[in-house]
């Protein structure tokens, strides 16, 4: 029974372990980056957790909406890095890699939208945070949503921005090649008045286990 004391004082911070390894999506900034074509890189996040990935040449690693070699990127870059597990290893491999760059201006708000507020808006603060993230199937979509079944919040609409990013396999693609019935993962966040705006919309077969 004595022996058993240790073991339980140890599965919740083992549980805690493996809900943070299954993260598919997770930003940080690189601490360092191998420069050959395949290596490791490791990441901090905003909870000061170190992670580390690997990559290769079949890696899509992006700045600037230009395409780039993964060994290219720098220590102190913003990045969100969607991964896969690797069967048998602690590491996960990084299947995209998205330098992040500084906020645009909002965009300008129409009559429609208009709302009064003050000087200072604590809404403000969860702007393109894109601390949200939901996979699901289209089910309906427009020039200004998208709307999504999901399998643990429901059906959700979520607004699409000018600048909101398309990868279908891994490459940009046009708003127009999404369409209904595609199975999706969005990066998303709160806009001023409490909406899920989407920043980026991912499918292909970069959503497919390795």
């Amino acid at each position: 029974m004595m022996r058993a004391i240790p073991l339980l004082l140890f599965l919740p911070w083992l549980g805690a372990a493996q809900s943070r390894a299954e993260a598919a999506l997770v930003r940080g900034v690189i601490l360092d980056c191998d420069t050959r074509p395949a290596g490791e890189l490791s990441i901090r996040t905003a909870e000061h957790e170190v992670i580390r990935y690997q990559f290769d040449r079949k890696t899509y690693a992006e700045r600037d909406d230009h395409l780039i070699e993964a060994a290219k990127l720098l220590a102190g870059d913003d990045v969100e890095v969607l991964s896969d597990r690797v069967p048998g290893s602690m590491v996960r491999y990084a299947r995209t890699i998205h330098v992040l760059q500084p906020t645009p201006p909002p965009r300008p708000l129409t009559q429609g939208r208009y709302r009064a507020y003050t000087a200072y808006n604590p809404k403000l603060e969860n702007v393109r945070t894109g601390n949200l993230s939901y996979s699901g199937v289209v089910y309906r979509l427009n020039a200004d949503r998208v709307m999504i079944h999901t399998r643990e919040a429901g059906d959700l609409a979520i607004l699409l921005r000018k600048d909101t990013r398309y990868l279908e396999d891994g490459h940009v693609v046009e708003a127009t090649d999404l369409k209904p019935n595609m199975r999706v993962f969005v990066m998303a966040g709160k806009d001023l008045y409490d909406e899920v705006e989407a920043y980026q919309v991912v499918w292909g077969t970069i959503l497919t286990p390795r």
